[in-house]
């Protein structure tokens, strides 16, 4: 009888745990379902991931405990709550304008996408979606966001990574930039942070977070150096405001599977994830 009632208590709050929808499996996606799956978020249940190799995310979930839908693209907004958008940037308004359409609770990582389709801000107020941008590989946004509420006079962040993470990049593949054999730093961008996402798109979704929170995307400054001497991926932010002055720096370990994500990235999703639901909150 005592089983009895636990087993019953147990499937009472799967059905009530908010469906969640991993747009995308690659390292950060995975990491996430991964978790979720595992209990480490409590209220909260993957119920479909979406994977351009369906095969291969057939593989990885495999030895989930409760196995969730492998849908296509399109679609993995329909059966969830939730939505985590961990996708390539080209297929970020497929994602997002279906579940801000759906009303839905939407966690993009491409922000690059989401400054080009701004409008989706207000089709959300309109659909009672929600829109949450995840911390990332950044430190401190809370403070820029408090300092928001007075008057910031400047804001910029000075990004440094290693040569190979950079490698690829749509501004270095342009300007026909070679990273290999890199002897000294060499500074790749500088401007606003609108033009340095489109430059760099897979690098530098922190710039995006960082603007949003502060003074938007075209106060935002932004350099981004190509530097051979560090190992991990290094963001110094200085802001300059009427309630204070501060400067901060993280260093993120990368992930071995990309080297230009870090580790952080995918706890930081968590966390934000576990706001949803948890008793207790910290931070504004």
């Amino acid at each position: 009888m005592g089983q009895a009632k636990q087993d019953a208590r147990v499937n009472n709050t799967r059905e009530k745990a908010l469906r969640t929808a991993i747009a995308g499996l690659g390292t950060v996606g995975l990491e996430i379902a991964r978790r979720i799956d595992a209990g480490e978020v409590p209220g909260l249940a993957v119920t479909a991931v979406s994977a351009r190799d369906t095969s291969k995310a057939a593989d990885n979930i495999a030895r989930f405990k409760t196995l969730p839908a492998i849908v296509a693209i399109e679609n993995v907004a329909d059966a969830a709550d939730i939505v985590v958008e961990c996708a390539p940037p080209s297929l970020f308004e497929t994602i997002a304008s279906r579940a801000v359409a759906l009303g839905r609770i939407f966690v993009p990582l491409s922000l690059g996408g989401l400054l080009d389709h701004m409008e989706l801000i207000d089709q959300a107020r309109e659909t009672g979606a929600r829109i949450i941008i995840p911390t990332g590989a950044l430190l401190g946004l809370d403070a820029v966001r408090a300092a928001a509420e007075g008057e910031i006079r400047s804001v910029t962040m000075i990004t440094r990574k290693p040569p190979d993470s950079l490698a690829g990049a749509p501004l270095v593949t342009e300007k026909n930039i070679h990273l290999e054999d890199l002897k000294a730093p060499l500074l790749l961008f500088e401007g606003s942070a609108r033009d340095a996402i489109r430059g760099f798109p897979a690098n530098v979704n922190v710039a995006v977070a960082l603007s949003l929170a502060g003074t938007g995307p075209d106060k935002t400054r932004i350099e981004i150096w190509a530097d051979p001497a560090i190992e991990r991926n290094t963001h110094t932010i200085h802001v300059e405001a009427d309630s204070a002055n501060f400067t901060m720096t993280i260093e993120n370990i990368r992930t071995a599977e990309n080297p230009r994500t870090g580790r952080i990235t995918a706890l930081s999703t968590l966390a934000a994830l576990r706001r949803l639901t948890a008793p207790l909150t910290v931070g504004s």
